[in-house]
């Protein structure tokens, strides 16, 4: 039996596959810039009531399992997120070469509605460090 959220007057389960990558897809979430994106982006997801589900950050993209109440649009929640971290990680790390400023994300992003695979996203998301270190070689684990 599924466990639905609810808002005043509907039960939900809208549940999200987000995929957002940096300007040119530079390799550049590594380090401290890769520990605070995972910080401020949880943080701006309480602050809208989403729940981030699943998280994993590579040195060139994001993943993330988003459980979003449908009074906001998918759309809305990815341009807070995005707008909003881009603005707090330009302010700690605004020094930084190569950060594009307050144009640190991407315009686009991948999103894939959870149905009864959760599960199985979730497990994608989870082992994305295996699926690079097949291709890549062995990198440094720096965790999210």
């Amino acid at each position: 039996m599924h466990n639905y959220e609810s808002l005043s007057h509907a039960q939900w389960e809208c549940k999200y596959h987000v995929i957002i990558t940096p300007k040119y897809r530079k390799k550049m979430l590594y380090g401290q810039i890769r520990k605070r994106a995972g910080i401020i982006l949880r943080l701006l997801a309480k602050q809208k009531g989403i729940e981030i589900l699943e998280g994993h950050a590579m040195s060139d993209h994001i993943h993330m399992a988003l459980s979003i109440p449908p009074k906001y649009s998918v759309a809305m929640i990815i341009g807070f997120l995005k707008g909003k971290s881009a603005l707090w990680l330009h302010r700690e790390f605004g020094k930084i070469r190569g950060t594009y400023g307050k144009n640190f994300w991407s315009r686009g992003y991948f999103v894939s509605t959870i149905g009864l695979d959760e599960e199985r996203i979730r497990k994608y998301i989870r082992d994305q460090d295996e699926k690079d270190k097949r291709s890549d070689g062995n990198q440094l684990d720096l965790g999210w």
